[in-house]
C-alpha cells in the first residue's frame, strides 16, 4: 500500500485557524495550539450570545413600554394584562416601538385598554 502524506491537508487546516484567529492579541493569533483554543472559546461564547442578545432585547422592550404606560397613568403589567384579556395580538418588540416612535398610536392602544 502506497503511503500516504497528509501535509496539504494539515497545512490547510492551520492556515484556516490562523486566519479565523486573525486580530485576536499574542500568540492566539500565530500559534496553532493556542489559536485552536481561542476559537473554541470564542465561537461557545459567541453561540451563548446569540441567545442572550434575544433575552436582553425583550428586556429593553419591557422597559419602554413600561415607560410609554407610566406617562399614560398605567403600568406595564395592568396593559399587558389587559391586553392579553382582550386578545389582542400586538407582541412586545411592536408595543415597544409604538411607545417610542407612534406615540399617537400608542395612545389609541391605551384608550382600548381603558375602555
Amino acid at each position: 500500500m502506497p503511503r500516504s502524506k497528509k501535509g496539504v491537508h494539515s497545512l490547510k487546516k492551520r492556515r484556516t485557524v490562523l486566519s479565523a484567529t486573525k486580530g485576536f492579541r499574542f500568540g492566539r493569533s500565530t500559534k496553532e495550539r493556542l489559536a485552536r483554543e481561542a476559537l473554541l472559546h470564542a465561537w461557545k461564547y459567541a453561540y451563548e450570545h446569540r441567545r442572550m442578545k434575544k433575552r436582553d432585547m425583550r428586556g429593553l422592550w419591557n422597559i419602554r413600554i413600561n415607560a410609554g404606560a407610566r406617562n399614560h397613568d398605567t403600568s406595564y403589567s395592568k396593559l399587558i394584562g389587559t391586553l392579553k384579556k382582550k386578545n389582542v395580538l400586538l407582541n412586545r418588540k411592536i408595543l415597544s416601538l409604538l411607545s417610542e416612535k407612534e406615540s399617537r398610536v400608542f395612545e389609541k392602544v391605551i384608550a382600548f385598554v381603558k375602555e
